[in-house]
């Protein structure tokens, strides 16, 4: 499928157009971009008159209504519209498929950077460079200062026993994907790790609203010399539950000069290994500063990430056997999956610290 006949399937411009127009007034400038930086939904760049937007909706596809909840992402950043998590404004969403065929939300572009591959020029200083971790963990505390009832979003999610349904949902994910991949290669560690992560669930964790997918690259730094975090993005995951899960997970994207290679170079920053930026123990030296949380059990959440991030590997390499992917990152994942075993295990064990 060519790329025109792809942009095709994903919005009708004319109809958007309309959309828009009864939302927004009119415009005399329109213009329509695909994004294409994204891995789940689809992305897409508006412009409509001097005002700059951005549209996200499902990807095409029967699966699309079930596993990718636009219009919940869509509740939670309008409701956090007036708290201080730094988020995109919202415009205004729709369940009507006969404008670009799916669920959708709008929201106003901001201006910054998302950090991948390195940072900024204007970052390069010893303050920038702290500054960077320090507003990413800044951002996570925010999120979990929400007072969730406040804002409405009392019935998001079911927070009892969440980090124990963590467990057991990756659990099953991996053991899904093991129904094909074991034929190729087992992964006996994963099975070592299962069974100690079963057995050293947190009891009584606090609960607060969950970003559910709180890393370095979802988040924006704004166009200023000195980094300030101006918008969380991919909400998508979002729900109430055990807030040491997001930091464990936002720790387990962030590298320490200490650490052995990354499992997974494919999808892994290592510019924070340089001088100067915060180490993992500063940024949870900071978090429990903000929020008042003691971080226990933190080989238990940094393992869980890794766990998480193994599930998602094997399943990505039973679709590539399967031949329900021609993505070429997925067959590196006979290789990457027990990587990523070798490093929870590590964790577990204390040769990974903090």
């Amino acid at each position: 499928m060519s790329d025109g006949e792809y942009f095709d399937r994903i919005v009708d411009v004319d109809r958007l157009a309309e959309f828009l127009e009864s939302e927004l007034g009119p415009a005399e400038e329109y213009h329509v971009e695909h994004h294409q930086e994204g891995h789940s939904n689809e992305t897409l760049f508006v412009t409509w008159g001097a005002r700059e937007l951005v549209i996200r909706r499902p990807p095409p596809g029967e699966i699309a209504e079930s596993a990718h909840d636009v219009l919940r992402e869509y509740q939670v950043m309008d409701a956090l519209q007036d708290t201080d998590v730094p988020l995109p404004t919202t415009v205004a969403a729709s369940e009507d498929h006969d404008v670009i065929g799916s669920d959708f939300y709008v929201m106003d572009r901001v201006a910054g950077d998302v950090l991948r591959e390195g940072i900024p020029e204007r970052f390069e200083t010893p303050d920038a460079r702290e500054a960077i971790g320090r507003e990413l963990v800044d951002g996570l505390a925010e999120i979990h200062a929400v007072d969730y009832e406040t804002v409405g979003l009392e019935e998001f999610g079911y927070p009892p026993e969440f980090t124990q349904r963590q467990v057991d949902r990756w659990t099953k994910q991996l053991m899904w994907a093991f129904e094909v991949t074991a034929e190729e290669r087992e992964v006996p560690k994963l099975y070592d790790v299962m069974e100690w992560l079963s057995e050293n669930v947190p009891e009584e964790p606090p609960n607060t609203l969950v970003h559910g997918d709180y890393k370095l690259d979802n988040v924006m730094y704004g166009p200023a010399d000195d980094p300030d975090l101006v918008a969380v993005f991919d909400w998508e995951m979002s729900t109430l539950g055990d807030p040491f899960t997001d930091l464990g997970w936002m720790l387990s994207y962030w590298r320490d000069a200490k650490d052995p290679d990354p499992a997974v170079p494919e999808l892994t920053a290592q510019f924070m290994e340089g001088e100067e930026f915060l180490t993992r123990e500063e940024l949870v030296e900071r978090y429990e500063a903000h929020t008042g949380f003691e971080f226990e059990h933190e080989r238990f959440y940094r393992t869980l990430a890794v766990y998480k991030l193994a599930g998602l590997g094997e399943m990505f390499f039973r679709r590539y056997l399967e031949g329900n992917s021609d993505d070429p990152m997925y067959p590196t994942m006979r290789e990457r999956v027990p990587a990523l075993a070798d490093r929870a295990t590590r964790i577990v064990e204390g040769d990974e610290p903090l």
